[in-house]
């Protein structure tokens, strides 16, 4: 039998009808400008709140831009967007130090210039357009939530959450994200074509006059708060059981692999595969309003959370069998 889960204090379940109640006015918000995305807005709201990032993915012209900086504006946070190039520099994101001339002293002294990435929401538009080596310039600050320039470190102000996004059809002129900088980010978030219904919608608000603007919802205290509230979500072991035995089927080595995955799949999710299924199933949770994460949040996650994480060999990019696809036979193989 599992264990009882401890019971929340009653300032949690405060919180957890604070965020439940604050995820249905983003929902309201955000729709003013936004059609048909309900869904990729609550991955980016589970990013949010798990202290994750997000990578978004599709074709040009389906809002990408304008959900991130509307979601930023839902949560009084500040924003900034790069526009990837390749001729992008890495001090072009992360600042720089700039030698200055004090007029009265006299005396010449570096000065550390702030880039874009010191921000509390950063949009990294089409970041598989600029080179290796300026993809790189923002795993530190993915990762610690911190620049070094010079050698000095800066710290970047919490709440930290990036967006990058990239398209999948302009392949010429890319560079692909590296394995070590995919794993960074916490979900890989499909934007897809919008139905015929919203299709129509969208066309009639962006060639009326401009609609209302976006109301902030939370502050930046109160996302602080509930960020910590989602660490603090009990999960049962059998959960967390799950969410590793899901992510190690995802390695053709591992005994328990099915199929699919031995034939098709060359290198299998990692650990933070598993860190990050638990606290997105945390974040869901509380967002639904419930403060206990079940198997079925870890499920609702999994091709997200893993399908970046996977690397498919020869085979399976000959055949077209891709990650999503093998993890949603994982899904059917693994039962809760």
């Amino acid at each position: 039998m599992n264990e009882p889960l401890e019971q929340p204090a009653l300032d949690d379940v405060e919180l957890v009808a604070r965020l439940a109640a604050a995820r249905r006015a983003i929902l309201e918000q955000l729709r003013r400008r936004i059609v048909g995305q309900d869904g990729v807005i609550d991955l980016l709201m589970v990013s949010l709140f798990a202290r994750g990032h997000g990578l978004l993915v599709g074709v040009p012209g389906l809002a990408k831009t304008s959900l991130v900086t509307s979601l930023a504006q839902a949560l009084s946070l500040r924003s900034n967007r790069i526009q990837f190039t390749p001729d992008l520099m890495p001090t072009d994101i992360t600042g720089t130090d700039v030698l200055e001339h004090d007029p009265v002293s006299g005396e010449r002294r570096f000065r550390f210039v702030p880039g874009p990435v010191f921000t509390h929401v950063l949009l990294a538009d089409e970041i598989n357009r600029t080179p290796p080596k300026t993809q790189a310039a923002l795993l530190q600050a993915m990762e610690e939530q911190r620049v070094t320039a010079g050698g000095v470190t800066h710290a970047i102000e919490a709440p930290y959450l990036v967006f990058a996004t990239q398209n999948p059809i302009e392949q010429e002129g890319t560079y692909p994200l590296p394995e070590a900088q995919l794993d960074r980010f916490m979900l890989q978030i499909e934007v897809g074509y919008p139905s015929a219904q919203d299709e129509l919608e969208i066309v009639r608000r962006t060639t009326a006059p401009s609609g209302e603007p976006v109301t902030a919802v939370l502050t930046q205290g109160e996302i602080l708060k509930l960020q910590e509230l989602v660490r603090r979500v009990p999960v049962a072991d059998h959960v967390i059981e799950h969410a590793v035995q899901l992510v190690r089927r995802s390695r053709p080595t591992d005994p328990g692999a099915p199929q699919i995955v031995k034939d098709f799949v060359a290198y299998g999710a990692g650990p933070r595969a598993s860190q990050a299924l638990i606290l997105g199933a945390k974040a869901r949770a509380v967002l639904d309003g419930r403060y206990a994460a079940e198997v079925e949040d870890v499920h609702a996650l999994a091709v997200p959370t893993m399908r970046h994480r996977l690397v498919m060999n020869f085979r399976g990019e000959a055949e077209g069998v891709t990650a999503a696809i093998a993890v949603r036979e994982l899904l059917t193989r693994v039962s809760g």
